[in-house]
């Protein structure tokens, strides 16, 4: 990849510093490679969210049967899903066609691929051992995957807050879109802005100090916070995002989703998100919290 291709591709994330490693290595080229050749095209980046919604649904039915080759089928299907999911966001920055429902949209993608998943999963299990009860661990990982993907998701877009204003534009707070939902008409984009405005109130509810650090750093800064305090809290920040943060994210559990269909264990992954992943989660917003007052 030259200079002037890199510099593109680079353009194409919104930081480098926020992707993981299998994203930088696999998923992310291969987005750029197809976001870069859609560019060329009419296609737009909600267009390409929601064929990628349809793949990850069907890996839900895949997952169902115990058979080598529908696994093998599934699997496929949930990494060209994610492949899909990195390049309606590429396509967007490349050909500046951002906006929030893309963005809204894009979030939502991955919750419904994970929710058919899991009742799948459930289905199969219930199969297996002849009982409904696998609903309940099936419904506790759809609620606890909802939950570390809105954390894992706004500590991340606090990462990109610090390092610059343009990449950190859709840093908003709840009050902010709750403005924007009060002054558009009624229709399916006012729908998702509502869902989109819970999501953002869940974030700042269990973040107390962090917004404490915010309110602190605005009225001292404005819009205009020091450099130097931007790299100082994107090392700490970057410090968590490499041990729990990245844990919880698409490739984080994906590898353990994957072992637990292959080997016929699905109650392991059940157990791994319920308890390990919360766990994760836990200890991120403590040390985030904690990392917030020393800004104070």
């Amino acid at each position: 990849m030259n200079y002037l291709t890199y510099t593109e591709y680079e353009t194409s994330l919104k930081s480098i510093e926020t992707e993981n490693y299998l994203d930088r290595i696999f998923f992310r080229p291969i987005g750029f490679l197809i976001a870069k050749l859609l560019s060329k095209t009419c296609t737009t980046p909600n267009t390409i969210t929601i064929i990628s919604i349809f793949i990850g649904v069907a890996v839900g039915p895949l997952f169902y049967f115990e058979n080598f080759y529908y696994t093998l089928s599934g699997i496929l299907c949930l990494i060209i899903a994610n492949i899909l999911d990195c390049v309606d966001g590429q396509l967007a920055r490349l050909t500046d066609k951002k906006s929030n429902i893309g963005r809204i949209l894009d979030g939502l993608a991955g919750d419904i691929w994970f929710a058919v998943i899991y009742i799948s999963l459930a289905l199969r299990l219930k199969n297996e051992f002849n009982t409904w009860l696998f609903f309940i661990p099936a419904v506790l990982s759809g609620l606890s995957h909802l939950i570390q993907a809105n954390i894992t998701d706004y500590y991340k877009t606090l990462h990109l807050y610090f390092v610059s204003k343009e990449k950190g534009e859709e840093f908003q707070n709840h009050d902010e879109i709750r403005s924007q939902y009060k002054h558009m008409k009624p229709g399916y984009r006012k729908v998702l802005l509502y869902i989109y405005a819970a999501y953002t109130s869940i974030q700042e509810t269990v973040t107390p100090r962090l917004q404490l650090m915010l309110k602190h750093l605005h009225a001292q800064y404005g819009d205009d916070i020091p450099e130097e305090l931007r790299k100082d809290f994107r090392r700490r920040s970057k410090r968590l995002m490499k041990i729990f943060i990245d844990s919880m994210t698409f490739n984080g559990r994906v590898v353990i989703l994957i072992i637990a269909v292959l080997t016929g264990y699905i109650w392991f992954y059940f157990l791994y998100e319920i308890i390990i992943l919360n766990i994760f989660l836990v200890i991120s917003i403590y040390l985030h919290e904690k990392i917030c007052m020393k800004f104070i």
